[in-house]
């Protein structure tokens, strides 16, 4: 009985230290063994593993990728229109070593700060560069720049046992102050290609307008000319006819051209001549023609 006494604090301290020597890694987890402080070995696969208890202890750090937030900043491209800029990164853990030795006991809200500091460093370099101006950053084009920011920030970030895995821009907007001023530019651009759109508009319709004058002065020209034509036949034609009616019968002829002077002479309500009654003018008129023949 005393044996069994002795043996079951025994027993419970036995069971205490094993349970103390034994920890888990999770599949979503890395964990790094530290005695005294100093790294003595690294877990990186899943599964059960034993450490020296009350000597050795255990850090577990995230084996996820995560996500980061960067603060908002302004960036000034080629064309110095200010831009306000903020961003997301995805990293992970892909060093536990080298995490550890670069931030220590800070973790990770340590290597985020740093993190962040580089990405803004980052950003400011890749989109002031000469070349890139504010609507490259604003166009399709700036997933060029995104890789480019998370190229040279994974560069840096393998310093703190970091992979960057991707970067992108979420914010990509003109400061309040600048807004305005921007609107009103262009506003006034598109006035002045409404402007320069109107006035090829009217110069492309005098165009027309004149081609227009022009084939009317053509076609009436023409049409006269025509019609002086057929008029001079339509006279030569009559003269003609003219002619063979006198051939034929002078004395009709002169008749008939006595009639139409007549006609011409007396036209009117109003109509006066002052000619000597014995006249030639009058010889069909009285009847002295047809008598003296």
């Amino acid at each position: 009985m005393k044996r069994l006494t002795y043996l079951l604090p025994i027993g419970i301290v036995v069971v205490a230290a094993i349970m103390a020597s034994i920890f888990i890694v999770d599949e979503r987890e890395k964990a790094l063994v530290l005695q005294f402080g100093q790294i003595k070995r690294v877990k990186e696969d899943p599964g059960i593993a034993v450490k020296i208890p009350l000597i050795q202890e255990v850090v577990y750090y995230d084996d996820r990728i995560l996500a980061l937030d960067t603060d908002t900043i302004e960036v000034t491209p080629s064309d110095d229109r200010r831009l306000v800029v903020d961003a997301f990164a995805r990293y992970r853990i892909d060093d536990v070593v080298r995490f550890r030795q670069a931030v220590g006991v800070g973790g990770l809200p340590a290597a985020e700060t740093r993190l962040s500091s580089i990405l803004n460093a980052q950003i400011r370099e890749v989109l002031g560069a000469d070349q890139v101006t504010s609507d490259t950053i604003l166009s399709e084009d700036r997933r060029v720049l995104m890789n480019r920011i998370r190229d040279q920030a994974q560069n840096e970030a393998r310093a703190l046992g970091l992979d960057v895995v991707d970067v992108r821009l979420k914010q990509t907007n003109l400061p309040e102050q600048n807004l305005n001023a921007t609107f009103e530019r262009m506003r006034a651009e598109r006035e002045r290609e409404a402007a320069d759109e109107i006035a090829r508009g009217n110069e492309a319709a005098q165009r027309v307008r004149a081609q227009a004058d022009r084939t009317v002065v053509e076609l009436v020209s023409e049409a006269r000319k025509e019609s002086e034509i057929a008029r001079g036949e339509a006279d030569a034609e009559r003269n003609a006819i003219f002619a063979g009616a006198y051939g034929a019968d002078p004395e009709f002829f002169e008749f008939y051209r006595s009639l139409s002077a007549y006609q011409a002479a007396l036209r009117g309500e109003n109509s006066s001549l002052v000619i000597s009654p014995d006249s030639e003018f009058f010889d069909y008129f009285t009847g002295s023609k047809r008598t003296a023949e």
